[in-house]
């Protein structure tokens, strides 16, 4: 049989070959490396017997994202077989690998509870199964094989029976005494799993839903080597440390009232940061030709209905009457932009017509789900809504393109695109949807820009592109998205006189950037881990004078007034205690620019300052000194340093 390679050419191998025997028909040394194959596509266990006439390539460990997915799914069923043999009649439900890791929920025997003190002893049973070294087999199974092979185990049963009703193939894997419900695939052995760590403990529920069972889950992760490992805990270390919670307290950003669950109070420090993200975008967006709007914080039913929000956000929406008709606090801002575009009639030369909104929205998301910032039932989203004409689709999105890539590289954060496609529960037609999903597609790949599809993720009403951030502590976050939507124009009859007289319907574009300035606040506050760029931060400079003497008093006040004056946030530590317990107090808020004043700069008219997180100061005339912090400032410069040819005080 003839397999293809990924750069197209074809290989003749034996027929019944598995992806390792196609492996080391490429090259020994090369199989060497394999941790499993792709096949048309698809991740494919080493063992398996290849298909006729396939697509083939092998994954090595320089392939990071499928190798460790296959690694950590191996890592998740040893666990589950540690505890399988030191809690028996433990009843398993779903154990996959995530971006960082991997989990598995089960119900223990009653009277069990598992905490970190038990983790000794579970690394200590994972560790006797990686000395076995038992193979890791598949094996192809029928329902009725399936069910008997997990007779007892209550959550795997239901597994079954969901995949029957797909008539999707069921197989098992297993390894020494254990077996479990998976499509894999696995290493071909618990030995070559080795780099491992149980993480953390919480209670969860089958399938996320408060209504079933309530199970355990258990955390962890696995790599290919010690080394690797070691730098993620580490790396997980400075996350505690960056934590956007602690930070809020530490810096007087935000806080939380039992009299307000999910509801963020904002304190003055927080409110300077958010002001300044407003500003930001508010200027960057004014630029690009967009209008801002401000729509009613709650609409009625009918409204609701008709742009298919009532069904959708059925479960978390907040309800009120009002002169005995249900109204809905916002969930979204697109009906209020659809309204304003509705109240007046609209020509081709005015598309397309950009609506921006800093819009406050409510949802009344779960107790147990609210996280900070990062998850909170008041948000304000960033939104904008975008008409045009259908041959504006292209050129709107490089210009959108273009926007998104300035505001992530000012913040420091990287990005990849994701395309999502039509879900389950979508309204429309599914030609609209494929010719909409086909139009994206066009426009990113027209202009060279990478991307991956996520099938059945896209909005309700329209496919959608989300935007994938990366932070400093290695993170992905999904922040913004441009979604395409042509099924709101039609349900609000939407118009535009086109350039022969002629009512067209228009697209509709909605897009967000930060996706709501709270969980990107969160998001950027530990990405900075709290050392916010000179231009967000609360307080740019904190003056300090090294002494009382009147001279040295009178200068730190004059550099203070002056800095003042420039609309810098500067001011000066005046309280009777030692200068180094005033810096150490500095330093702990994270305040980018400590000047020190003595008698030599009280003489000279200089400004001694030091940067936050560095030892060492530098000494400039005052005059450079202000013109160094405003470009600072004006300029939005995400990481401070000193300038290369100052020297050291």
């Amino acid at each position: 049989m003839k397999i293809t390679l990924p750069d197209g050419s074809l290989k003749e191998i034996q027929d019944g070959a598995t992806a390792l025997d196609a492996a080391k028909a490429i090259s020994l040394s090369l199989s060497k490396k394999a941790i499993c194959a792709k096949v048309n596509g698809e991740l494919f266990d080493l063992n398996e017997k290849l298909p006729e006439d396939c697509k083939f390539e092998v994954v090595t460990k320089a392939d990071e994202k499928d190798a460790l997915h296959v690694l950590r799914h191996s890592a998740a069923h040893l666990m589950a077989q540690a505890i399988s043999h030191l809690y028996p009649g433990t009843r398993f439900a779903y154990g996959p690998a995530t971006e960082d890791g991997y989990y598995y929920d089960r119900k223990l025997p009653e009277g069990v509870v598992l905490s970190e003190k038990d983790f000794p002893v579970i690394e200590a049973e994972r560790k006797k199964l990686i000395g076995q070294n038992e193979k890791i087999v598949r094996k192809d199974v029928t329902v009725e094989e399936a069910k008997e092979i997990f007779k007892g185990q209550k959550y795997k049963l239901i597994h079954i029976d969901e995949l029957a009703d797909k008539n999707a193939p069921l197989s098992i894997y297993s390894q020494g005494d254990y077996c479990d419900l998976c499509l894999g695939p696995h290493r071909e052995s618990t030995g070559k799993i080795k780099a491992i760590k149980l993480r953390a403990t919480s209670a969860s529920y089958f399938k996320g839903d408060k209504n079933n069972d309530s199970l355990t889950r258990l955390y962890g992760t696995a790599f290919f080597s010690q080394e690797d490992l070691d730098k993620y805990l580490k790396l997980l270390e400075e996350r505690k440390e960056a934590d956007h919670k602690k930070l809020g307290n530490q810096l007087g950003l935000f806080r939380f009232s039992d009299f307000g669950p999910g509801l963020p109070f904002w304190l003055p420090n927080g409110r300077i940061v958010r002001h300044e993200m407003e500003n930001y975008l508010w200027e960057i967006l004014t630029k690009n030709g967009y209008f801002f709007l401000k729509t009613p914080q709650m609409l009625s039913r009918e409204l609701w209905i008709t742009s298919g929000h009532w069904g959708k956000y059925k479960e978390n929406r907040y309800i009120t009457k009002v002169d005995g008709k249900p109204y809905a606090i916002k969930p979204r801002n697109c009906p209020g932009a659809i309204l304003v575009y509705k109240n007046t009639q609209h020509s081709y030369r005015e598309l397309p017509i950009r609506y921006a909104e800093f819009g406050l929205d409510h949802r009344h998301e779960a107790s147990g789900a609210l996280n900070g910032l990062f998850r909170v039932r008041g948000f304000t989203q960033d939104d904008a809504h975008i008409l045009l004409a259908f041959d504006q689709i292209g050129e709107e999105i490089r210009r959108l393109l273009k926007i998104f890539g300035r505001v992530y590289s000012d913040f420091g954060l990287t990005y990849s695109i994701e395309l999502s496609t039509r879900p389950d529960k979508f309204v429309g037609k599914i030609e609209t949807w494929n010719k909409a999903e086909a139009e994206l597609k066009e426009c990113l790949e027209e202009n060279g820009i990478p991307y991956e599809v996520n099938e059945g993720d896209g909005a309700f009403y329209g496919p959608k592109l989300d935007f994938k951030i990366k932070d400093s502590l290695g993170r992905v976050w999904q922040c913004g998205t441009i979604q395409l939507d042509r099924q709101l124009p039609h349900r609000f009859h939407l118009k535009y006189i086109d350039k022969n007289g002629k009512e067209k319907e228009p697209v509709r574009l909605h897009r967000a950037i930060f996706g709501s300035f709270e969980r990107f606040l969160g998001i950027i506050t530990e990405h900075f881990k709290g050392a916010f760029p000179t231009w967000l931060a609360p307080e740019q400079v904190r003056v300090f004078a090294v002494n009382s003497d009147p001279a040295v008093l009178k200068a730190a006040e004059k550099i203070n007034k002056h800095l003042l004056s420039l609309n810098i946030r500067s001011s000066i530590d005046e309280r009777n205690e030692k200068l180094t317990y005033k810096i150490h107090d500095a330093q702990v808020r994270k305040v980018p620019y400590q000047i020190v004043i003595g008698p030599k700069e009280a003489e000279s008219g200089d400004v001694t300052y030091r940067l936050y997180h560095h030892q060492d100061s530098r000494t400039l005339a005052a005059k450079d000194f202000y013109k160094l912090i405003k470009a600072d400032i004006d300029n939005r410069v995400t990481y401070r340093s000193y300038p290369d040819d100052k020297k050291a005080a």
